[in-house]
């Protein structure tokens, strides 16, 4: 809201003060950003600097900037006139869990991995298969193997993950999920969490996101 104030006043150099150390090393692209709810924020920033011929940041300690924090303070209790309206947030309170059948159970009653095995163990396609996807099937199995009737997939660090049909996919989210810490995790750790323990889907990234 600062940077699109001052560039309505038409002004081309720029010296901004923050008290938050993270946030002036971030916008700099000295220090990376992880939280994926943050990263929109920092991309229209980064547009906004494009708008000025000098910009910089410089933080300054919260000790040192205690009257900007009064006035704000201050700020977030005044009563604004009805004149100058701000629209509603419409937020949705669900009164279950939006999650239900959150993995979708193979309609032929074959895993997901079923046609891989089948290749790696006697070479062959699935029926009616076309050259582009006998091309796809070479090109998928160069990444898995398998071993006692176990496929594993296999990792840049030559480790192995285990291969998991729906129903059992279903049952590692629930559970990893509701370890300690687990309503404060994101779909994105959750999958991380689960790789870590040894077992691999082809959506598992997309089905933890939708689960959490």
């Amino acid at each position: 809201m600062g940077l699109n104030l001052v560039i309505n006043m038409n002004i081309q150099e720029l010296l901004v003060i923050d008290d938050s150390d993270l946030l002036v090393h971030q916008v700099q692209g000295e220090w990376a950003t992880k939280n994926t709810k943050i990263l929109p924020y920092l991309y229209h920033v980064q547009e906004l600097m494009k708008r000025f011929t000098k910009i910089e940041f410089k933080h300054v300690h919260r000790i040192q900037n205690e009257f900007a924090d009064v006035l704000a303070t201050l700020s977030s209790m005044i009563q604004h006139p009805d004149k100058n309206f701000i629209d509603p947030i419409t937020v949705k309170i669900h009164n279950q869990p939006a999650y239900c059948a959150h993995i979708e159970e193979e309609t032929d009653g074959k895993p997901w991995f079923h046609d891989i095995k089948e290749y790696l163990a006697r070479g062959e396609y699935p029926e009616q298969a076309n050259h582009t996807q006998k091309y796809t099937m070479r090109r998928l199995s160069n990444h898995f193997f398998q071993s006692g009737g176990t496929l594993y997939r296999k990792t840049p660090d030559l480790g192995l993950l285990r291969c998991v049909d729906a129903k059992e996919a279903s049952r590692l989210l629930e559970e990893i999920h509701a370890r300690t810490c687990g309503p404060y995790m994101n779909g994105f750790v959750l999958a991380k969490k689960i790789l870590r323990a040894g077992y691999f889907w082809m959506t598992m990234k997309t089905d933890c996101i939708l689960y959490v």
